[in-house]
């Protein structure tokens, strides 16, 4: 059964499916001011022949539409000759209904914008205060079922060991993790259930005293020994691309994406946080839309695999002296 939500000022009120109301919120093509927009932007953003572009010749696809993000992939016509060294194809991200605030969005685009110039992410060619421009990569998201495959699962590690590496211009506290989990029990504790059948069980869930046990979580989380690092809080399947034509190559065919959660935050989380993605599929198709198996949580030897290249990469920087 999915939920349908209501959120008044104080509240959260959840729905049966048969009482929500679902509508299509994405058309098979923008709307003409969007489409206005961003010919705009791809005008004055961009060089090349995107600086002679006409309107007329202009082409925009939706890429997908949601709440939170807007993405719209943006084209030259073939008729149209290139100039430059100018990208043909452009990714639009557009900022959507659901926003973390105007502090979360400038702290994203600065660490999207020195990602990409690390080489660990897309890169940037244009940003404005409704959203960005960013790198069309020719690629395809991993399955769960991937990320095990030994050689996938030691390039993961050794570009996380280089995230782990960075040092960035933000809070070096570990505010994400604790903050997160706050806001999430705060939501938690606004709902409202209608049916008799989900009151009862949200009453006792209610019962198991969350604000003590998430304290218990914070003070055993605050006394490991595992270091503050940034870290991408997020390596799950879909926010690991394999680039088109680099499949047969040893090293350097992926590439992370979606840096969203991406904070200074303990090592520990970050590598358990994706060896416990490698037990959820996101792509099952029946509520809750999402299938655990715990028996595909890696083995010692397999932890052991990944962390030997994650260590391997701070070993070769030693040795280096970087």
């Amino acid at each position: 059964m999915s939920l349908g939500l209501l959120v008044s000022a104080n509240e959260i009120h959840v729905q049966s499916d048969s009482q929500a109301q679902h509508k299509d919120i994405r058309p098979e093509e923008p709307d003409l001011q969007t489409k206005r927009k961003a010919y705009l932007w791809c005008r004055e953003f961009l060089h090349g022949a995107w600086r002679i572009l006409n309107e007329e010749a202009f082409q925009i696809s939706i890429i997908r539409g949601g709440l939170s993000n807007k993405l719209f992939l943006c084209s030259l016509p073939d008729t149209l000759q290139s100039v430059d060294d100018e990208p043909r194809n452009v990714l639009l991200r557009l900022y959507g209904a659901i926003l973390q605030g105007a502090e979360a969005m400038v702290l994203e685009s600065v660490m999207f914008a020195i990602l990409a110039e690390r080489a660990l992410g897309p890169k940037l060619y244009g940003i404005f205060p409704q959203g960005r421009l960013e790198q069309f990569i020719l690629s395809r998201r991993l399955d769960t079922d991937e990320l095990g495959l030994p050689e996938l699962s030691a390039e993961i590690a050794e570009k996380m060991a280089r995230f782990h590496g960075m040092r960035m211009p933000f809070n070096k506290e570990p505010k994400w993790l604790f903050g997160t989990m706050e806001k999430y029990l705060n939501e938690v504790r606004r709902i409202s259930f209608t049916r008799e059948s989900d009151v009862r069980k949200f009453a006792r869930l209610i019962n198991y005293n969350l604000p003590l046990e998430m304290e218990n979580l914070m003070t055993l989380l605050e006394s490991t020994p595992s270091p503050v690092v940034f870290c991408h809080n997020d390596c799950q399947e879909g926010n690991v691309l394999l680039l088109q034509g680099r499949e047969n190559l040893d090293k350097q065919k992926l590439m992370f994406i979606d840096f969203e959660y991406s904070s200074y935050n303990y090592r520990g989380f970050d590598i358990g946080n994706h060896f416990c993605e490698w037990m959820y599929d996101y792509t099952y198709d029946k509520f809750p839309f999402f299938k655990a198996s715990f028996n595909n949580y890696p083995t010692k030897t397999q932890q052991e695999y990944a962390l030997a290249r994650f260590d391997g990469y701070f070993e070769q920087k030693r040795r280096l002296g970087v």
